[in-house]
């Protein structure tokens, strides 16, 4: 039975992984990522409404008293 010749398996292995990282690089090379990302400002509105800045409850109409 002959033996396994293991002998290549080393540079195949080595070349695949340098194959790989390039297209790897290749592909991330297309994305266009922002040079200097600043946080967005927030505008926070004042609500007027006196609904809004009080707790009310909803009665729903079946449990109103009659």
């Amino acid at each position: 039975m002959p033996q396994l010749d293991t002998s290549t398996w080393f540079i195949t292995i080595m070349s695949m992984l340098v194959t790989l990282f390039f297209v790897f690089q290749l592909k991330v090379s297309k994305y266009h990522f922002p040079e200097n990302p600043e946080p967005k400002l927030e505008t926070t509105s004042k609500s007027t409404a006196p609904w809004e800045e009080k707790w009310t409850k909803i009665y729903f109409p079946l449990s109103l008293p009659l």
